[in-house]
């Protein structure tokens, strides 16, 4: 099999056997990287190992814990939610793609990819979800759209499968922008923010721009180019009278 470039990240599960199933899920579908947030206690005797099918030789005791910053420092983030509840005035969990969307998207670009689940109760919360780049959500049915943690693991990994396999290679694929590179270009547009005096509306405008280059993918030469029209903008713009 090919490597996709695409891990699974689990933040905060409070189930073990919940953790067991995603492995799982991966291993089926060719998957093979795991990290874990506040991982729960993963006794080799207990539900972890037991649910974990051939999981439980390779891909489990080779999970990685790690923080969540971490993942937002190393990878291009997709976070999960089962409900948005949000449009185009509100972009916490908007836009957001559908788990084919996602697969064909990332089909497209060279990138190291994590797509986050969030706790069995109440998933990924805001806070967590605006730092990513992008949001990614099953279609269920509205009388009950909400899906077991390990069951909305095994439709993402089954989602993604077509690109852990062995391919032909694509010289048309997008080359994405190291993480650390990207992360600088956010960090100049929101000193570039402030030094325009936004105060109330700056979180919301990060998320915009977090979301609308998580969607685009920038190259490497794109983001150098960005970070340099944004910084000398930030360094030209003289900040607001705090009279």
């Amino acid at each position: 099999m090919s490597d996709p470039g695409i891990s699974i990240a689990v933040v905060d599960a409070k189930t073990p056997g919940n953790v067991g199933t995603i492995a799982r899920a991966m291993k089926n579908f060719g998957l093979s990287d795991l990290y874990l947030v506040d991982p729960p206690e993963l006794d080799p005797d207990g539900d972890a190992y037991g649910f974990a099918g051939q999981a439980r030789t390779d891909l489990l005791p080779n999970a990685k814990t790690v923080s969540f910053d971490y993942l937002v420092e190393n990878f291009h983030t997709v976070g999960t939610t089962a409900t948005t509840n949000s449009d185009h005035r509100r972009h916490v969990r908007y836009p957001y793609k559908t788990p084919d969307e996602l697969r064909d998207s990332l089909a497209s670009v060279a990138t190291e990819t994590v797509v986050i689940f969030g706790r069995e109760r109440v998933g990924l919360h805001n806070e967590e979800l605006a730092r990513l780049d992008e949001i990614c959500s099953i279609p269920a049915s509205d009388s009950y759209p909400v899906l077991n943690l390990g069951q909305a693991a095994t439709v993402i990994c089954y989602a993604l499968s077509p690109l852990s396999i062995e391919s032909t290679q694509q010289p048309d694929q997008i080359v994405r922008a190291p993480e650390a590179d990207i992360e600088g270009l956010y960090a100049e547009f929101d000193r570039l923010l402030g030094q325009l005096g936004e105060t109330d509306d700056r979180d919301r405008l990060m998320r915009l721009w977090r979301r609308l280059l998580g969607r685009a993918h920038p190259t490497k030469r794109e983001v150098s180019s960005l970070r340099g029209v944004v910084r000398r903008s930030a360094d030209r713009v003289e900040p607001p009278s705090r009279e």
